[in-house]
């Protein structure tokens, strides 16, 4: 009996013991639950927090940029009002001008025409100078170089349209009313003219733009001149052009006529180019090779050869004697005058001479101390082998 009551107790213990796990357990999920449930709305309520504070910056951030921007066109405003008062008080001229012309030249036309077309007489009274003296401004806002007097001359011409048709419409009422239609139809493209003018230039740029007018000038009448006296050089195909000589010309009166031509001109303090020597050069040549061909075993000597015998019996003896001349030959014929020129052989300077000689000296084939040796040696004109020799001499003697 007593084995059962205790068993009983401890069935009753234990089942209280469980009742109170179960409350327990109760207990720890309710409690889980409500920390769970109370994150939660932490977490909505700080998210809410954080979308409204995001909210109120996009607000704060968009009132400045308004703020910003019309600060930004409020300057500008001004800046472009400081830079164009004189605009902000010319085209309000302008517009007043252009009220009072367009709707009576409209009820002109109509009354003219006897139809609606008439109404689009304005088109061209008024329209048309505006365009015109619109065209000036930009023209002279995008290129400042370019001449305007065209689009002037259609400004005046229309505007000139525009008075005499207005003050026609007043006449109708007297002269006065004529008068006062006229003026105010091209008062507000007047005013805009005078705005829009170019500057008036200084005394020291005018000076320089009629220099620069007589330089450009000139320069047309010299290319001219070069291209009438320029060379043509034809190809094997048949394709010419134009051979220039460079150098320094003046424009002189031409023996013919009044065309001016190009002469060769010595500026003073500017180097001179060989051309004397040059030229000497190439009829020395030029009579060799003609008298070659012409007499190639009669005549014992060219006229070359016996220029540089004279030239050196006067180096060898030191004072000039007679003139040698050469007979002419009975077999001997006349020159052709259409004869082929032979090319000359370009000039050369001194400095290209004096390295030739010391070549040639180096190479055994001229004599230094002999002008004519020289001359023949380098085919330059005596001159300037006597030069080449004097200079050697002086080196030596150093």
């Amino acid at each position: 009996m007593s084995t059962w009551r205790d068993e009983r107790r401890r069935d009753r213990a234990a089942e209280a013991e469980q009742k109170r796990a179960d409350r327990l357990a109760a207990a720890e999920a309710e409690a889980v639950r409500l920390a769970a449930l109370s994150e939660a709305n932490r977490a909505a309520t700080e998210q809410a927090h954080a979308h409204e504070q995001a909210r109120e910056q996009a607000r704060r951030t968009a009132k400045q940029q308004r703020a910003q921007r019309r600060r930004a066109a409020l300057a500008g405003l001004r800046g472009w009002g400081s830079a164009h008062v004189v605009d902000l008080l010319i085209y309000p001229l302008a517009v007043v001008s252009a009220v009072m012309a367009i709707p009576a030249m409209a009820a002109y036309g109509a009354e003219v025409y006897g139809t609606a077309t008439g109404y689009a007489l304005p088109v061209i009274s008024e329209l048309g100078m505006w365009a015109f003296a619109l065209a000036v401004q930009v023209s002279r806002a995008k290129h400042p170089q370019r001449p305007v007097w065209a689009l002037q001359l259609g400004v005046w011409g229309f505007a000139a349209v525009a008075f005499g048709l207005n003050a026609l419409h007043g006449l109708d009422r007297g002269l006065s009313a004529g008068v006062v239609m006229g003026v105010a139809s091209v008062a507000g493209v007047l005013a805009h003219q005078l705005v829009t003018a170019a500057p008036r230039r200084s005394r020291a740029e005018r000076q320089e733009a009629r220099i620069a007018r007589l330089a450009e000038r000139k320069a047309a009448r010299v290319r001219k001149a070069a291209v009438r006296q320029a060379v043509a050089e034809i190809d094997p195909d048949g394709i010419a052009r134009l051979v220039y000589a460079p150098g320094r010309y003046v424009l002189a009166r031409g023996r013919v006529g009044r065309r001016r031509e190009l002469q060769a001109a010595i500026v003073p303090g500017l180097p001179v180019d060989p051309v004397v020597d040059g030229e000497l050069d190439a009829l020395d040549r030029e009579l060799a090779a003609l008298l070659d061909a012409d007499r190639p075993t009669t005549l014992g000597t060219s006229v070359a050869e016996a220029i540089d015998h004279a030239d050196h019996a006067t180096d060898e003896g030191g004072d000039s004697g007679g003139v040698a001349t050469l007979d002419r030959g009975a077999d001997q014929r006349e020159s052709r005058v259409n004869r082929g020129l032979i090319e000359p052989r370009p000039a050369r300077s001194m400095e290209q001479l004096r390295a030739e000689l010391a070549a040639a000296v180096e190479a055994g084939r001229v004599d230094p101390t002999s002008a004519e040796s020289i001359r023949k040696g380098l085919r330059c004109s005596a001159a300037r082998a006597r030069q080449l020799r004097d200079e050697h001499r002086t080196g030596e003697d150093q």
